[in-house]
């Protein structure tokens, strides 16, 4: 049986962009270093970091101190912010992307939920910063959701 799930590379993005939040703001950072910390695969490592680059979530420094740093606060990025570098806009299904259509869309028994869903999620994504794990999480954060008593 399937699992839903984010994919790997989000997940990675994310916790290469935690680690970054965490280190001394003028101290870059080495791919090899932020690999290692995260058990990150390098190439696939080095990819992600493109993109956080691409979107202006991540800047690189070249030279002997160069690296990678975060090109704001860690208050600053959200989530969201680092899932859409990597993905893209956030869809839970095909017809709640703003870029695609789906014919059934208006008699559709499950739009709501979909809808609901979507929301909710988006809404996770964007109120949690980097700050907010710059840490190991915090239980509070998950008990605090309203989405684990949905569970």
């Amino acid at each position: 049986m399937g699992v839903m799930q984010i994919p790997r590379r989000v997940d990675y993005g994310l916790r290469a962009a935690i680690y970054l939040s965490a280190q001394d703001p003028d101290r870059s950072c080495s791919l090899a270093e932020i690999a290692r910390h995260q058990g990150i695969p390098r190439k696939f490592l080095e990819k992600i970091i493109q993109h956080l680059i691409h979107s202006g979530l991540v800047k690189s420094k070249r030279g002997p101190d160069g690296g990678y740093t975060l090109t704001r606060a860690p208050d600053e990025i959200s989530f969201q912010d680092v899932i859409e570098a990597i993905e893209g806009p956030i869809a839970i299904n095909v017809c709640m992307d703003q870029h695609l259509s789906c014919g059934h869309f208006s008699q559709c028994a499950m739009s709501g939920v979909w809808s609901e869903i979507q929301y909710k999620i988006v809404e996770v994504f964007t109120r949690t910063t980097l700050a907010d794990l710059r840490r190991f999480p915090r239980p509070a954060l998950a008990a605090s959701s309203s989405l684990s008593s949905a569970a």
